[in-house]
């Protein structure tokens, strides 16, 4: 069992500043009050206590490893190297008689290393082990040096020990991902059932994925009700759609989609992601009880084999910001063109890109002519730079200027990836008479083919803010315009 510093296996010894003087009988009682079995160095007998131990090993192999830390002036570590050297070595008692002052045959670093788990002998403090006889050399010249040293020594002990936990802790969360993983495997390999959770695959694309494996991501877009609720809202309004239908969900996620499609009719879901994610998603499954329903793939859509040969339906919430940007589209039309059923649709299906003309003066201030004067030096140059970067951010409604305009729309269930680049003449019908600032982008998305009950939701600014906000284009310099009448 793994625990905090404060309560690790391998408790600390604590610091005494107590004389070193006492009577031999008390030292004896003092290492036995926490007995515990204790494996002898040089044999397989196991003895009650340290003490036991020590004398054991006086008798029966006759060597005093008292005597041995006196000679050498062992420290804590050398005492600690010394216990570990003799049990990984299994050296003869023997040899610990003849040893020459220096080198000794511990002295690397590796013998730091305990050999046995929670070996009481590594537990015993040497200065104790020393004081039952008498003096330890250590301690008799300057007992504050011996005292300071002995703090050391623990301070030190104490960085290794809280280096261990976070190694073991690391660990502990490989093994963790690593029996996931198994299990995983395991629930696929099954006959005849797709099973929880298919095949794991080890070529990520972490260029892109690797930031949807970070959990704030999945909790802003979750609290996005407008997104959320009309995913929501498309499927429990419209079960025809989806009762006994295969679904496919690319990109999942916390499989939110997957849920909503098995809650509303779905006779299976398969459910793809990339990132590390799918391994939550898999836990949410299962505290559903919807592990029956939906099976969940670790891996791209381009490089995994789905365990069906078509689906009827294909979910995502693809979109990025601006609708296309960093957008996973690609990804959605490959899994319709290779697996969705004659019949079937991508869900959302309809989509749309507008525009809208913006006049905000103090915005352009602080973001464009905010170069001319920066701290009483010219930057204007940084302009050329500046302007070409489209802002992400919410606009308000009241800086609206003009009327909004659609420039490009999208069927998910007949587009082809080249359209997906395009260039597009716009007019805007402006309202008031002002100064043009900026152009503001963003898209609307709609859940309609075959749908008794039509959903539709718009990230633009004249309604409730998305986590996509709205992408605003800035103009060099404010273009004066007149309303039209």
């Amino acid at each position: 069992m793994l625990t905090d510093g404060d309560g690790a296996a391998d408790e600390m010894p604590e610091l005494s500043d107590e004389e070193d003087n006492e009577e031999d009988e008390e030292q004896w009682q003092w290492m036995e009050e926490d007995s515990q079995p204790v494996t002898c160095l040089f044999c397989h007998r196991s003895l009650s206590s340290v003490a036991a131990t020590l004398q054991h090993c006086t008798a029966e192999h006759q060597v005093n490893l008292v005597d041995v830390i006196r000679k050498h002036s062992l420290d804590d570590y050398g005492y600690i190297k010394m216990i570990n050297f003799i049990r990984s070595t299994k050296c003869d008692a023997s040899c610990l008689t003849g040893l020459p002052d220096a080198p000794l045959p511990w002295e690397s670093e590796d013998f730091l290393r305990p050999v046995l788990q929670d070996d009481p002998l590594l537990q015993t403090d040497p200065e104790e082990l020393c004081s039952s006889e008498g003096s330890c050399p250590s301690s008799g010249p300057n007992p504050h040096d011996a005292l300071l040293q002995r703090a050391q020594a623990a301070e030190e002990r104490a960085r290794r020990s809280e280096e261990a936990m976070a190694r073991a802790m690391d660990d502990l969360h490989k093994l963790k991902l690593l029996a996931q993983g198994l299990v995983l495997n395991a629930e696929t390999s099954k006959s005849g059932n797709l099973g929880a959770v298919a095949e794991l695959r080890e070529d990520e694309d972490e260029a892109y994925f690797s930031s949807y494996g970070h959990y704030g991501i999945h909790e802003e877009m979750l609290k996005d009700k407008v997104r959320t609720e009309s995913y929501r809202d498309f499927m429990y309004r419209n079960p025809e759609v989806f009762r006994e239908k295969v679904v496919l969900d690319v990109g999942c996620g916390t499989g939110i989609l997957s849920m909503f499609a098995a809650r509303a009719g779905a006779k299976k879901v398969i459910a793809v992601d990339q990132s590390e994610i799918i391994y939550q998603a898999m836990d949410i499954v299962r505290s559903n009880q919807l592990e029956d329903k939906i099976t969940l793939i670790k891996g791209r859509i381009e490089d995994i084999k789905l365990p069906v040969e078509k689906v009827d339906i294909i979910i995502s919430e693809w979109m990025g910001y601006f609708l296309l940007f960093e957008s996973m589209l690609d990804s959605v039309l490959y899994a319709r063109d290779l697996y969705l059923a004659d019949g079937g649709s991508v869900y959302p299906d309809l989509c749309n890109i507008s525009l809208a003309a913006v006049g905000d003066t103090q915005k352009h201030q602080e973001r464009i002519a905010f170069w001319d004067d920066v701290y009483g030096f010219n930057m204007g140059c940084m302009k050329k730079a500046v302007v070409p970067e489209a802002v992400v951010e919410v606009v308000k409604a009241e800086t609206l200027i003009s009327e909004s305009t659609v420039i490009q729309t999208f069927d998910c269930n007949s587009v082809c990836l080249s359209e997906l680049e395009f260039a597009s003449d716009f007019c805007l019908k402006i309202t008031n008479t002002t100064e043009c600032t900026a152009i503001v982008g963003y898209f609307d998305i709609f859940f309609d083919k075959g749908c008794s009950n039509k959903v539709m939701f718009s990230t633009g600014p004249q309604v409730t803010k998305t986590h996509w906000k709205q992408t605003v284009f800035l103009l060099e310099k404010p273009v004066s315009v007149q309303a039209e009448r």
